[in-house]
């Protein structure tokens, strides 16, 4: 089996998908199935090389692609498990790496046939609340006696008064946030059949955060999700607020550990 090929492998969805709706993969790689029997199907592209690696143009390209498929599966299935960048299952000890990915499927066959039937028609949202520190610390006595000190100081000590208010400012917000984040999450958990904290998150200047959360929702619970948003908005100026997606349920996926053997 030396010069047998890799598979890359992209997400996996039912079986009854036709081949000729998945396109192409990265750098136009054909796409085929392959499946264990009366179970799901991977999602693939023959591969002879390395895991994929390069500039940040070509891995961001590469990326890009990948989601492209996953996303093309799950309109065309309504439901899809998909799998992180550079997946890819290898032949060894005489063994394809196609059977490998057949043994895999096989076995985990249940597991999976479930968890598609579970994520059928849903999506993924991601939110993210941060607080404006400037705005959440607004109407603070100490930070209003600051700001009119500044005024009446000379440069090199406002410089000074600057680094103290931006501290007194980011303390006060980050009170404010811990007293919001379990009335957010709640609130937020009560629209999504399921929640997942996030620690990534794009974090404006001179904001605290809240919270950043991938929910899990049906698709026509988006339009809810963004109402409740809309009353955070209203309710607490300082409030920043990111709301993305619809994605693929990336963060719910929960595919068994892929080690084929």
């Amino acid at each position: 089996m030396r010069d047998s090929p890799g598979l890359y492998v992209y997400a996996v969805i039912p079986a009854s998908v036709p081949e000729t709706a998945l396109g192409t993969g990265i750098d136009a790689a054909p796409l085929k199935l392959v499946a264990a029997a009366d179970g799901p199907a991977a999602v693939v592209h023959e591969h002879r090389s390395a895991p994929y690696s390069g500039s940040d143009a070509d891995v961001q390209r590469w990326v890009l692609e990948h989601g492209n498929v996953v996303e093309r599966c799950w309109e065309q299935a309504g439901t899809v498990l998909p799998m992180s960048f550079n997946v890819i299952v290898a032949p060894g000890d005489g063994v394809s790496a196609s059977d490998r990915l057949v043994r895999w499927l096989g076995a985990s066959g249940p597991a999976l046939a479930g968890r598609l039937d579970a994520l059928r028609d849903r999506v993924e949202l991601r939110v993210e609340i941060s607080l404006d520190q400037h705005v959440a610390a607004g109407h603070d006595v100490q930070v209003a006696a600051l700001r009119e000190e500044m005024q009446q100081r000379p440069a090199g000590v406002q410089r000074l008064l600057r680094k103290r208010l931006d501290n007194i400012e980011r303390g006060i917000a980050e009170q404010l946030a811990d007293r919001l984040y379990p009335q957010y999450r709640r609130r937020l958990a009560a629209l999504s059949e399921d929640l997942a904290e996030n620690r990534r998150a794009h974090q404006p200047p001179d904001s605290v955060s809240v919270l950043t959360v991938a929910l899990l929702v049906a698709r026509d619970g988006v339009a809810e999700v963004g109402r409740e948003l809309t009353s955070i908005s209203e309710e607490q100026h300082a409030a920043q607020i990111r709301f993305l997606g619809p994605w693929p349920p990336y963060s719910f996926a929960d595919v068994p550990e892929l080690n084929p053997e």
